[in-house]
Order: structure tokens, then sequence, then C-alpha cells
């Protein structure tokens, strides 16, 4: 009853404040005369009230349309079972999905302190290789490029069928797909965050925002470019830095490929080819994405001595 209370207030606000248009446009008339409608398999959130959970036990005590059922149990880690007995705070939602039942408890986790960094890992994010650190360490995205080809050429056979299951099967495999990208992003940000952690060292990212709007490519790099999953990595970088007490730092992108890390020249000439860099000036050679994250090192170490140095006196 709440969440169909709250669907309708939320309509209601957005016609008092003009988001759905004038009364006399369309989609105001069609917002007006068509009645809400949810889903089968839409989340469906439990609080305190009517959701109860048994730790010891592993059960759980909920509320539904025939009365309070008891005793249902639930599976999770031991790592997982310590969490919610910490830190779950607020509502659960219960989610039905792939033909099980999930409950996904909030956990009100709080941060650790960052430590003071003994120096940093510059990461470049790219499209051929996902991510190159100043250490070396690559992490191509060939295999993850394939896949999405791969997936591109089965979607456009089945939009050209145009049936019901074919629609359906579409779905599937757009989720598919994202779990994918996200396993590689996820490994990929784990791996960085743990040799940061091991050595004792912040992370530096570029900040990419608004990279989509700015660059302008030929019509077969457009989809190339809007899979690049850039955002979702620094995303997960930033998560599993300040879980691990990680300093995460973003730093200007600008000529980070260009720019020699010996002498400081920057010029286009200075990256011949994707691969490749060698300075026009002083001869300083080397793979482009490894240059590129020894820039983007370089940098943070500029910018963290601006952002611990105390607040000037009035």
């Amino acid at each position: 009853m709440k969440k169909v209370v709250d669907a309708y207030a939320a309509l209601k606000a957005n016609l008092q404040a003009g988001n759905l248009g004038p009364p006399s446009s369309k989609r105001h008339r069609k917002a007006v005369g068509t009645p809400i409608v949810f889903r089968p398999e839409a989340a469906q959130p439990f609080d305190d009230r009517c959701l109860s959970w048994q730790y010891d036990a592993r059960t759980i005590s909920i509320w539904t349309v025939d009365g309070r059922m008891k005793g249902i149990r639930f599976a999770c880690s031991p790592d997982q079972l310590k969490t919610l007995v910490q830190y779950r705070k607020g509502e659960s939602d219960l989610v039905f999905r792939g033909g099980k039942w999930f409950l996904i408890a909030t956990c009100d986790i709080p941060d650790p302190e960052a430590y003071e960094p003994a120096d940093w890992i510059g990461v470049d994010r790219g499209i051929v290789n996902l991510a190159t650190t100043s250490d070396g360490a690559n992490y191509q995205g060939r295999r993850l490029g394939r896949y999405r080809r791969w997936q591109a050429r089965k979607r456009a056979e089945l939009q050209a069928r145009g049936t019901r299951s074919a629609t359906r099967r579409l779905a599937r495999r757009a989720k598919k797909e994202k779990r994918h990208a996200a396993q590689v992003n996820h490994k990929i940000s784990k791996e960085i965050v743990s040799v940061a952690q091991r050595t004792g060292r912040g992370i530096a990212v570029e900040a990419l925002g608004g990279i989509r709007e700015r660059v302008r490519l030929r019509r077969d790099q457009r989809g190339t470019l809007s899979s690049w999953p850039f955002h979702q990595l620094g995303q997960y970088l930033d998560h599993k830095a300040r879980k691990a007490g990680v300093p995460f730092l973003e730093v200007d992108a600008a000529y980070t490929s260009q720019r020699c890390p010996r002498c400081g020249h920057t010029e286009r000439a200075n990256r011949p080819i994707r691969d490749h860099f060698c300075c026009r000036w002083c001869g300083l050679a080397g793979p482009a994405d490894v240059v590129a994250g020894v820039n983007v090192r370089d940098r943070a170490r500029s910018a963290w001595v601006f952002v611990t140095a105390p607040a000037p006196f009035p």
C-alpha cells in the first residue's frame, strides 16, 4: 500500500512542478489518463515493522498478504552475516530475479580513515587497454571488446526477427553483457587497490567526465566509445579504495598521453602511434599508456600537497 501511495504522490509532485509539460501536452494527458502499473517482479521494500531477522538461526519473519511467514531461511557467507549483524540499517528489498528470491539488505559501513600515502599509483584508463598503471601493469580490453562485438552480432540477428521471444532474449543478453563487463572491472579494481594497500600508496586516476560529449568520432567508432566502461571502473576503484582506507584522487587529464614525464615537453608528435611514446625533445621512449600513468602519478603528487595543506588564516 505504501508503494502505491508513494507512486501517486510522486506523479502529483511531477505534475505540479511541470516536469511532464503543460496540461495541453500529450505527455501530460497520458500521465493523467493512464493508471499507474507495477511490474510483477518489481522489488518490494520492507522495514523492521514487517520484516525481522533472526541471525543465529539464519531465518527471517516477513509479512505477506496471507499473513506473517516465519522461519524462512536465508543463505549468505560468514563475512556477510557478520556485516549484517553489525551494520544493517533501514529497509530491505525483496527481489525475484532469474527464478530466485534475493533479500537485499542496506548496511551502513563506516569508512576507515585513509592513511598518508608514501607515493601514488597512476592509472590510465583506455579502450584498447582498460587500465594501465604507472608500475607497468597492463589490463587489456581485447577479450571484452571481442565479447561485445560477438554480442552485437547476436543482438542484430535477434532484432531482425522482431518476435516477442527475440525481445525477451535481447533483454537477457543485455543483462548478461552488463554483468560480464562489471566482473572485468571488479577484478581490475580489486588488484589495483590490493597493490596500493600492500605498498602504502594511493591511487590516482584521470578525471574523464564529459569525454563522450567532447570527442567526435566516426560512425563505426561510436558504439565502442559508448560501451567504454571507464566510469564504472573509476567508481569501483573509488569504492574499494575507501573501503580499504587507500587514498583516492582524480587529477586533470589534459595532455597526459602527450607530455614527457622527464622534461615536460608536450606535443602531439610525442605519440606518433597509439602504443608508442617518444619525446621529440629529450628522446624518452616507452609504452604510451605507461607514460600516461606516470604523468597521472606525478600530478597526484602535486595535487596531494594542496589537498592536505592547512587552510590559510583569514
